[in-house]
């Protein structure tokens, strides 16, 4: 990457894929785990391919007027990427958030020129962990306001520029970097569009690539599993709904749950074994990996996304002790 860009906005996208040899043996499993440094977009998130992926596709579609206002429901990723597209490109951005995400999210989307609308939890939610009767609330919030405002909804969950940014960029971009030579792909789900993307790209490249859905315990809903831990603490996903729109029609070779605590070491033992400094959900990734690799895939290559970064829950109990 030698040229000079226009903007950072052409800085989105093209990671680098490293291989964790000293996370799998620091575990003590076989086989190799490649990851998806996304947390290296310049805002340090997967999400900012979503958010240029919906932004121009409103662009081309004229869905998106010039210096209209953009609002979106966000756990702060994708309001970070959307914030960053909309201070260049000159349009007003409101990310409506749930009081239970993190501050750091909240604050760097403010320093990059958005507005937080910030939703109450229900009474019985707690900091840090957001529930899906939370992300309904912030649904409400975020629904009210872009008619209020007359705005465009960049809707995340909906909007098919956040998966074929996956599909047209990370997926082919993890496959080329790997040589072919991969034979899974796990992901920790949000809205989906990540999975869909990467394993649409992936299966055309080798159908016998198996790709696996990642969701915490006790809020496994895409499983069809009972939610008994909606209050889960890996943020930015595991909301327990059960239909995501993005998924549908996406093959899906097996269904992998971990917990709070699972997630928390791998994300821990990440920084320490290999200098990447990711968030929860990448912990997610890299624990449901470990599992394939001590159990049906020793011995695999498997590719993961560390989703964001570790600078985005500093106020979380992430890094305590």
């Amino acid at each position: 990457m030698s040229q000079v860009m226009n903007s950072v906005v052409e800085a989105i996208g093209n990671t680098p894929l490293v291989r964790l040899d000293r996370l799998t043996q620091n575990a003590g499993v076989t086989g190799t785990i490649l990851a998806k440094l996304e947390y290296l977009n310049p805002g340090f998130s997967k999400k900012d391919r979503a958010a240029q992926g919906i932004i121009a596709e409103a662009m081309r579609s004229g869905d998106l007027k010039p210096g209209q206002t953009v609002v979106e429901l966000t756990s702060g990723n994708t309001g970070t990427g959307l914030a960053i597209l909309c201070a260049v490109l000159g349009h007003p951005f409101v990310a409506v958030m749930s009081k239970g995400n993190s501050e750091e999210r909240t604050r760097m989307i403010r320093a990059l020129g958005g507005e937080v609308l910030l939703v109450d939890q229900l009474p019985d939610s707690k900091p840090g962990q957001v529930s899906g009767g939370d992300l309904e609330r912030v649904e409400q919030a975020a629904a009210a306001l872009t008619q209020a405002r007359g705005a465009f909804r960049a809707d995340q969950f909906k909007r098919d520029g956040n998966w074929l940014s996956h599909y047209h960029g990370t997926g082919p971009e993890i496959w080329e970097a790997a040589g072919g030579k991969l034979d899974a792909f796990v992901d920790f789900i949000g809205t989906g569009g990540t999975y869909a993307g990467v394993t649409r790209a992936l299966k055309e490249r080798n159908p016998a690539i198996r790709c696996y859905v990642v969701e915490p315990q006790g809020a496994a809903a895409a499983a069809g599993e009972k939610i008994t831990n909606p209050n889960h603490p890996i943020q930015g996903g595991g909301y327990a709904i059960p239909d995501l729109a993005f998924l549908k029609d996406v093959p899906v070779d097996g269904y992998l749950q971990v917990s709070g605590d699972a997630a928390r070491d791998a994300t821990r033992l990440l920084a320490r074994s290999e200098g990447i400094f990711g968030g929860f959900s990448s912990g997610a990734n890299v624990a449901a990996a470990l599992q394939l690799l001590a159990g049906e895939l020793a011995g695999k290559t498997i590719a993961v996304v560390i989703c964001d970064s570790g600078l985005k829950y500093l106020s979380t109990g992430l890094w305590d002790g």
